[in-house]
């Protein structure tokens, strides 16, 4: 809104009391592309420009007159006229222009003040400025320039619509009687040009002029202030509305436009509001208010009026099916949707418009229904470039990758239309999910050669996909030079962080969201709502999006305040905001929390289900964990969520951390029969882990060898070798060994599971071969990783850490701690260092783990009585889990740790997990 202030006075009000006679020549001289003649015909000629229209359809009328001389030279000038203003009417805007040459040059007859208007306007109609200016030397050479008002407003509009708002500027100014078609002329030529401040410092200016503005003049200010910032819209819109009530205009186009503009402005109550004040509604009202609810996210009120507009006589057209599919998609409500297509069906004109057609495929597609979306695309025979990014978006959504791709080269290749940017940001999810697109950068290439590079969909989109590649600096790059964010940019770059396991980064960066993020490259009309400056708010995908990395630093401040952001916002209703706070209580060690926000959400998914019955597994909690699985398959039967793979994953995972071996068997033997799903590789390893964590090994290997073949069994030689570390199974764990370096040799856990084995017995060399062989392959092993949430900050701690503030209190610390322990009973399993060194420096070893770290930082900066939660990125040591045990009976405190398998609740030297993890 700056250039708007500006011209402007200091009230910055549309109706001040006070003109500024330059105020219009100062808006609009910043337009350096104002020709300097407008007489560009030249010798003033236009017979050539007959060859601009080629082979144009001749109507029956001017057929006759042109191939009959006699009738040409017989005809008065009132008939030629007549012919050319009718076929302008009528929008035959090549015969005009056809009939217009030939009344000058085969006729003789001059054209007048009714004459210009009519091949202007046909002119513009095609758009073809060379023309436009050939004519407006005629006007000229006939001295209508100045003297007729009509034929310079026709001129502006030529101008205008020609794409030369230089043009019409000029002419504007030197009209010297202006008329309310003159101002509504330039007014309107502003808003093609999108210079909304400009368009609105004209119509104050209008009103300086005592002239008074009608229904087009309002049409076109609510268009200006539609477009502004939120806050200077809303201001000035409110403007333009009082003065309509003010003038009494309750025509249905002047409140359509309003209506517009309120819902433009997120303000669809006010444009509901408007709508049900006045009577005389059309089917453009009723598109206008579907439209509204629509594109603001109300569905349910989308469809509401699609059924009202039903019941008032009103027959919907392609705007209105084209405004409401999208509620039936955002919805899934698919049953809907079929019936609005069947009525499409049943109006050959709606069922080949291309905006239905689009919005038919976008809703089955949604509806993950996507061969039928395909049999809409296949039937629509004029294709739009939205009907193919409607495709092809609808196969990439649906993860129909190979499809998508497919259909992208045949648009490319095979049809008329070249892909947009809309068509990119679309197919780049595909990119970069399927394995056998391997030149995933390439088409970022094509994304630069098409100069699309700074469309702001195509940013997010590459974003997503370098992310997703593992290459969050190549996006945190493109998020650094974006002109204008919009809250799917900063979702999308949160999101990255997450997927790439920068939590700390991602709640950084919603911080700096919150706050306004880097003013260099904040956006007036996108970051901010007006020139206050206002920052983004987080909506519900940004919580669902963070909320994981809260839960995955253990992060329970930070959870807990955007908990409360989300309630005060109305946001924890929300089924996925819902479930993400379920999960981040559960991993933050609060499982009643996430048991209380789960019994509070109004509406749950599956998700929902199995984000508890997960964290009851994860807590040790199996008998909860089957408890609320069989509530939720008897919820099923009634038609409500169903268990799916995922949920069956959950509950073998609870059964496994609770050693309940027989239910967990059970369930697998059921789950096609009760709920029709096939075992998965995930199942498999599921049930390998099951039994090998409970000591049947055997019965494990036996197992993975009765796997169909067309199953990865992957998975589960990796719950098989952790099960042999577990039992010591030297003989298995080779076997297993040996898949897993075949299949993943680049992977670090199974070497070092393997080399624990061969430790663990004492087959020192052997440990030392894997460790050889590790090394050979350039195979590095993660290091241990614990944090610990005090105050405002997460606390990292490494293996042997020296970098910490407090390193040299908390290693002194645990010296102490150790010699008490000692005194207790505790004896260091040194079989937990895989180093071959003597037992004194294998026991300083073990005081380094990360996690001993992290509990003494707790113990040594929390009140006495604090419950003390710490996190690890891998698996807890036999060593640390006893040595945390005798560390909560000496400091009475209760220690939760979470690795990477389970939590570990430790109260009075007794652990949650009964030593089986």
């Amino acid at each position: 809104m700056s250039s708007l202030t500006h011209h402007l006075p200091t009230s910055s009000l549309l109706f001040p009391s006070h003109p500024s006679s330059s105020s219009l020549q100062i808006s609009l001289s910043h337009h350096k592309h104002l020709p300097s003649s407008l007489s560009g015909g030249g010798d003033g000629s236009i017979i050539a420009a007959a060859a601009t229209v080629t082979n144009p359809p001749i109507s029956s009328t001017t057929a006759t007159t042109s191939s009959v001389e006699p009738i040409l030279e017989s005809r008065s000038p009132s008939s030629w006229i007549e012919e050319l203003r009718s076929q302008a009417r009528s929008n035959l805007f090549e015969e005009a222009i056809l009939t217009f040459i030939e009344m000058m040059n085969r006729s003789g007859v001059q054209p007048d003040n009714f004459a210009f208007p009519a091949v202007l306007k046909a002119v513009a109609g095609i758009q073809d400025l060379d023309l436009g200016k050939q004519i407006h030397a005629h006007v000229v050479k006939f001295g209508y320039a100045l003297s007729s008002v009509t034929v310079d407003n026709s001129l502006v509009n030529m101008y205008g619509k020609c794409g030369d708002i230089g043009g019409a500027y000029k002419v504007f100014e030197r009209i010297t009687e202006r008329d309310e078609v003159s101002w509504n002329s330039m007014i309107s030529t502003l808003c093609r040009f999108e210079e909304w401040e400009s368009a609105l410092e004209a119509f104050r200016l209008m009103l300086f002029e005592n002239l008074e503005p009608n229904s087009f003049t309002l049409v076109s200010a609510a268009l200006a202030c539609s477009n502004l910032g939120r806050h200077d819209g809303l201001r000035l819109g409110k403007q333009v509305h009082a003065y309509t009530l003010r003038k009494g205009d309750w025509r249905s186009f002047t409140n359509n436009a309003l209506m517009t503009m309120y819902a433009k402005l997120r303000r669809v109550n006010d444009s509901k509001a408007l709508f049900e004040l006045f009577d005389d509604r059309d089917l453009v009202s009723w598109n206008t208010i579907i439209s509204s609810f629509s594109q603001n996210d109300h569905f349910m009120e989308a469809l509401l009026f699609l059924r009202l507009m039903l019941i008032d006589g009103v027959k919907p057209d392609g705007v209105t099916l084209a405004s409401v599919l999208p509620a039936c998609s955002q919805l899934e409500l698919l049953n809907t949707g079929k019936e609005i297509h069947a009525y499409a069906l049943r109006n050959t004109d709606l069922v080949q418009n291309s905006f239905v057609g689009s919005a038919l495929v976008d809703m089955y597609c949604n509806c993950k229904n996507v061969e039928k979306g395909r049999r809409v695309f296949d039937g629509i025979l004029r294709r739009t470039v939205a009907v193919w990014n409607a495709m092809i978006t609808g196969y990439a959504q649906n993860e129909f990758d190979k499809e998508a791709l497919n259909l992208f080269m045949v648009m490319m290749d095979g049809s008329d239309f070249c892909p947009n940017a809309t068509t990119l940001s679309g197919i780049l999810p595909a990119c970069v999910r399927c394995e056998e697109f391997s030149d995933k950068e390439g088409i970022h290439g094509y994304i630069l050669k098409r100069g699309l590079q700074k469309d702001r969909y195509v940013q997010n989109a590459l974003m997503d996909m370098y992310s997703r590649m593992g290459k969050i600096e190549i996006s945190k790059f493109i998020f650094g030079t974006m002109d204008a964010r919009d809250i799917v940019s900063w979702n999308t770059m949160i999101t990255g962080y997450v997927i790439c396991g920068c939590h700390d980064d991602a709640l950084n960066l919603l911080h700096d969201m919150q706050r306004g993020g880097d003013q260099e490259n904040s956006s007036t009309n996108d970051d901010y709502e007006g020139d206050e400056r206002v920052p983004l708010k987080p909506n519900s995908v940004t919580l669902m999006t963070v909320l994981p990395g809260c839960a995955a630093l253990t992060a329970l401040g930070k959870g807990k305040e955007i908990h409360a952001y989300a309630v005060k916002h109305m946001l924890a209703t929300d089924v996925a905001v819902g479930s993400a706070l379920v999960d981040m209580y559960a991993k933050c060690g609060y499982l009643n929390l996430s048991r209380r926000v789960f019994d509070q959400m109004p509406v749950k998914n599956v998700i929902t289900w199995n984000v508890l019955i997960m964290a009851y597994g994860m807590h040790g909690k199996g008998e909860e964990a089957l408890e609320l699985f069989k509530r939720m398959a008897e919820g099923a039967e009634s038609g409500e969520v169903r268990p799916n793979e995922v949920t069956y994953i959950a509950i073998f995972a609870a059964c496994s951390h609770s050693r309940m071996v027989d239910e967990g068997l059970a369930l697998f033997n059921a789950m096609k029969d009760d709920h029709g799903i096939e075992p998965t590789a995930d199942h498999y390893a599921c049930l390998v882990d099951l039994l090998g964590r409970s000591g049947r090994v055997e019965e494990a290997y036996k197992m993975i060898n009765s796997i169909p073949y067309n199953i990865d069994k992957l998975d589960a030689w990796s719950s098989l070798l952790g099960a042999c570390r577990i039992h010591q199974n030297v003989e298995i764990g080779e076997i297993a060994a040996n898949h897993l370096f075949v299949l993943e040799p680049n992977v670090a856990s199974h070497y070092v599971l393997m080399s624990n084995i061969y430790s663990s017995v004492g087959l020192w060399e052997k440990a030392m071969e894997i460790r050889k062989k590790m090394k050979e392959n350039g195979v590095r092993k993660e290091p241990g990783c614990s944090w610990i949430e005090y105050g405002d900050e997460v606390h990292k701690f490494l293996a042997g850490d020296m970098t910490h503030s407090q390193s040299k209190e908390l290693h002194e610390f645990l010296e102490i701690l150790s010699q008490r322990m000692r005194k207790e009973g505790y004896v260091p399993d040194t079989s937990c260092v895989l180093h071959n060194v003597d037992d004194e420096e294998k026991e300083t070893l073990l005081c380094g783990h990360s996690e001993k770290l992290a509990i003494a930082f707790g113990l040594l900066n929390t009140p006495p009585g604090t419950t003390i939660r710490v996190a690890k990125n891998l698996r807890v040591c036999n060593d640390c889990h006893v040595a945390t045990k005798f560390i909560s009976k000496i400091m009475d405190r209760e220690i939760i740790l979470r690795d990477v398998r389970r939590f570990h609740h430790f109260k009075d030297g007794i652990c949650s997990c009964g030593d089986y993890w």
